[in-house]
């Protein structure tokens, strides 16, 4: 996962989903040679020479201005997220240019604070998500939403593993394309934060062996921070509900980050979720196997 190699794919993936209309550029017909539109148009519109554009596909910038990374943003209309992905993928910090490898990595532990507020926050699913969207903590109404994660395999403890390669998710979520894309972006993000790390590309590589669409979505490179918003759940305890999102984040330690899930007060999603709360209260949680863990 090379940043060169990250950097050009991503800038030919951008440009292949614009078109002359989208950016108000003359089409004269015919048939293009080449999906979306062509290098020369868009260093036009970033006012840059076609062969500097056409280095920077090949990685072969080695430090590039940040006014140039922001014209090429604009001309290939680049939300905030993958504007910040661009700047870190063409010029990435020292730290992530020269990783030393670690024989075996140490596994992320959870934030006491972050631990002692997810204990409090009885009432909302709520659970601690570190890199690679590992799964660090949660409490029992998110195992009561998401299903437990206690049982599992602590390498098993991962939002995008399980959104992928377990059937059950395709019935939990609502719109499981939606969050499944959502996904794919972040990871994206992720990767572009820590170009080196063997564990995030082993994820990226077993998630494209085992699933099409991961794949597919994977070569689009989305890319899109987990921030807030609204997801709709058909659970097989209590049927539908609509809970919105908040993702909470330490600004010394932005691999960590508490992600709590609530509902309207007073709507058919808020009785719903209660009566989760409540059944979950009268089934007894699986403990953690610590050796697997481990």
């Amino acid at each position: 996962m090379s940043t060169a190699i990250n950097l050009g794919e991503f800038l030919r993936s951008r440009r292949s989903l614009l078109h002359p209309e989208d950016v108000a550029l003359p089409d004269f017909g015919g048939r293009r040679r080449v999906a979306g539109l062509r290098r020369e148009e868009i260093a036009l519109l970033a006012g840059v020479s076609v062969d500097y554009y056409t280095r920077m596909e090949q990685g072969r910038v080695p430090n590039p201005s940040g006014a140039v990374l922001d014209a090429l943003a604009r001309a290939l209309r680049l939300d905030g997220d993958a504007t910040r992905h661009l700047h870190r993928l063409a010029r990435p910090q020292p730290s992530a240019r020269h990783v030393p490898r670690p024989r075996q990595a140490r596994p992320q532990r959870v934030r006491p604070m972050l631990q002692r507020l997810l204990d409090d926050l009885v009432d909302m699913p709520a659970m601690v998500m570190g890199r690679r969207m590992d799964v660090l903590a949660w409490n029992t109404a998110a195992a009561a939403l998401f299903g437990d994660y206690a049982p599992l395999h602590r390498a098993e403890r991962n939002i995008a593993r399980i959104t992928f390669l377990d059937e059950t998710s395709r019935d939990l979520y609502a719109d499981w394309t939606s969050c499944a894309r959502e996904n794919v972006a972040y990871l994206h993000m992720d990767a572009g934060r820590h170009p080196e790390d063997p564990l995030l590309a082993s994820l990226i590589g077993e998630l494209s062996m085992k699933s099409e669409d991961f794949r597919r979505w994977w070569a689009e490179h989305p890319v899109q921070d987990k921030t807030s918003g609204t997801k709709r759940f058909h659970h097989p305890v209590v049927g539908d509900l609509e809970l919105a999102y908040e993702t909470l984040r330490a600004t010394d330690d932005p691999d960590q980050a508490l992600i709590t899930y609530a509902a309207e007060r007073g709507s058919p999603s808020d009785d719903a979720l209660r009566m989760l709360l409540a059944w979950a209260a009268e089934v007894p949680s699986p403990v953690p196997d610590d050796d697997r863990a481990r």
